[in-house]
């Protein structure tokens, strides 16, 4: 299974999901040094492209692309204790994320939810 999201720059979302939230790319790099495409693994069946947003319109047939803050979905990170939670979170605010939800005990877990560099929102979630 991929996942695709539209961003709107390649060099910002890799270094966000690399050093951020320590994702690792996978590819041979393009001229840029960035992989193209431009993917992460999240689990060993499931990877995440991340695909400039005029190429994510040529992909959904010229649909609009969400604009920033209209959310569609929430992608959730699984984290083992609270602290793993608070420090990811602290991680991708250092990488440029802006926090929605500070990490805090919730009915469901202990959970923290923020924005990625395009607006996609993310949880952490233990």
């Amino acid at each position: 299974m991929i996942i695709a999201l539209p961003i709107a720059d390649r060099r910002v979302s890799h270094v966000f999901y690399r050093d951020g939230l320590g994702l690792e790319p996978f590819g041979e790099p393009a001229d840029d040094g960035v992989p193209e495409p431009l993917q992460f693994r999240l689990a060993p069946e499931v990877s995440m492209m991340l695909v400039p947003t005029g190429g994510f319109g040529w992909v959904i047939g010229g649909r609009e692309v969400a604009g920033r803050g209209t959310s569609e979905c929430v992608l959730t990170l699984p984290a083992a204790t609270p602290s793993e939670v608070d420090d990811m979170v602290a991680r991708a605010v250092a990488a440029g994320a802006e926090v929605v939800t500070a990490p805090a005990q919730q009915p469901w877990g202990y959970t923290g939810t923020f924005t990625d560099p395009d607006g996609h929102l993310w949880q952490v979630t233990a």
